[in-house]
């Protein structure tokens, strides 16, 4: 019996070997999401808002500087991993150096605006300054 035959179960995902080759866990939830199912815009979009979600300050918060260095560390991340694996992409290379150069100029502001909430998201975050 092919995948596309097999039933989905509860949990909403395909049980085979492509529903195993073809997921991962998302970092942010900590739960596997069928790559298969959803398209890249979809998964970027649950990236952020649960992003968002884990590092707003207030209900309507989206763009706080405190957001803002959250969800440019997640596509840092993300960036950094798609470079390990290929090494000669030097145009997504340039663009990982603007993103740090723009995280690295929030984190700055934020330095010197707010000096505890600067010291609690590098703590957050795991960023070593």
């Amino acid at each position: 019996m092919s995948p596309r035959d097999r039933l989905q179960q509860d949990t909403g995902f395909w049980e085979c070997a492509t529903y195993i080759r073809r997921t991962r866990v998302d970092p942010v939830w900590g739960n596997r999401f069928c790559t298969v199912a959803m398209s890249r815009r979809e998964m970027n979009k649950e990236r952020k808002s649960g992003v968002i979600e884990a590092h707003r300050r207030h209900d309507t918060d989206t763009g706080s500087p405190q957001v803002q260095v959250a969800i440019l560390t997640d596509r840092i991340n993300t960036l950094t991993e798609h470079l390990r694996a290929n090494k000669h992409d030097h145009h997504s290379r340039r663009g990982l150096l603007m993103m740090v150069g723009r995280r690295r100029r929030l984190l700055n502001y934020l330095q010197r605006t707010d000096l505890e909430g600067y010291r609690a998201l590098i703590e957050k975050l795991g960023l070593r300054r």
